[in-house]
């Protein structure tokens, strides 16, 4: 039973993370002697680690982003240290604007930093939210002589260096292939979908009742045609969206990737599409990859950047996808024969998924705050 009781544990610990996780915008455009930039930093993080919202009602209005300038300034550029060389370049803020991405407003710092010199390398420190929020990802666009490079900063990885010259395709790879590992774990509203397609994987349904699976090759091949459904169709759609082809509204999306969650736990309860769940997943999975690319399309990564970007990203979210399934799939194996498998892990679990995911459907269709933290 402890496995299941592990299971219930995290099922209910997981309306807390149902949203797009933190993200912050950093474009830097290196000139001869001095850095331009701009920071685009949302404002939910700005009001948690500052307080923005004045009046206490849960909407932020220009007036209590504009009283807030200085101190949103002040607390940004206090986390951020460019450096060329021996020196260390001096932060002035140019203007403060409001702009829109796939997942709220957020806070555009444009800026400009004297390095005292020539800059041919850059040497950057950021600490930006990572001491109230450890998942918190600073995600870089660097500039120099019509060449793009990226970068991701994490609280593993805050200070990192860079030069066009010495431009490492390798590296930009690897951290991207490691940010869509994280993307996919911290996403739980795409592990949930995933697990509720995996839930009777182990079973057979026979004149209306569950019964466990034979041989472990046919459950294997089951659960291949649904995890290659899903990696097929997200990487479609997270194609599509990433190369700006098609883009649809964040709340939209959301919402939708909630509803697929509630109705892959449904379909557990009531199945009718035992034989083709590959279909399930391939249809939501279109969805999912939407939701997949907010990251990549808000960093605005020029074409030669975004390929690479793109690839890595998607390598790093089946990864971390097989992770899932390697860690699921042989203790499901090992349970199915048990009397409790199809009672408390299908039935229960199903139940639990669809609750949980009821909450992030209400929360972003109707723009609400269930479970305020």
């Amino acid at each position: 039973m402890r496995p299941l009781l592990v299971i219930a544990w995290l099922l209910f610990s997981l309306p807390a993370w149902a949203h797009k996780p933190s993200d912050s915008y950093l474009s830097l455009f290196m000139q001869n002697d001095h850095v331009e930039g701009q920071w685009d930093i949302a404002l939910r993080d700005l009001d948690n680690a500052i307080g923005l919202d004045g009046d206490c009602n849960g909407q932020l209005t220009w007036g209590e982003v504009r009283s807030k300038h200085v101190a949103i300034g002040s607390y940004a550029f206090s986390r951020l240290t460019l450096s060329a060389g021996t020196h260390t370049c001096k932060i002035q803020m140019l203007e403060q604007l409001i702009d829109h991405h796939t997942d709220g407003a957020y806070s555009v710092l444009r800026f400009r930093a004297d390095c005292g010199g020539l800059v041919d390398r850059l040497h950057a420190d950021y600490r930006l939210l990572f001491d109230i929020d450890a998942q918190h990802r600073g995600l870089l666009r660097l500039t120099q002589g019509g060449q793009t490079s990226a970068a991701i900063f994490s609280r593993e990885s805050p200070a990192q260096e860079f030069s066009i010259a010495e431009r490492s395709r390798w590296n930009e790879s690897i951290q991207f292939i490691r940010e869509g590992i994280w993307h996919i774990w911290l996403g739980f509203d795409h592990v949930l979908f995933l697990l509720a397609l995996l839930l009777p994987a182990v079973l057979l349904r026979v004149d209306g009742h569950w019964q466990a699976a034979g041989e472990f090759s046919s459950v294997w091949w089951n659960v291949v045609s649904i995890v290659t459904a899903f990696t097929v169709a997200h990487s479609l759609t997270l194609s599509l969206a990433a190369l700006d082809i098609v883009r649809l509204p964040s709340r939209w999306i959301e919402s939708t990737i909630a509803a697929s969650v509630v109705l892959a736990g449904l379909g557990n309860l009531y199945p009718m599409m035992v034989s083709r769940r590959w279909m399930i997943a391939f249809g939501f999975g279109l969805v999912h990859g939407f939701g997949f690319a907010a990251v990549l399309t808000d960093l605005g990564l020029p074409q030669d950047s975004l390929l690479l970007s793109l690839v890595s990203f998607n390598v790093g979210v089946e990864i971390g996808q097989l992770a899932i399934v390697a860690a699921f799939l042989p203790l499901a194996y090992l349970l199915r024969r048990s009397w409790s498998y199809p009672r408390l892990v299908l039935n229960g679990g199903s139940l639990a998924v669809i609750a949980i995911a009821l909450v992030w459907f209400t929360e972003r269709a109707f723009d609400l705050q269930l479970f305020p933290l």
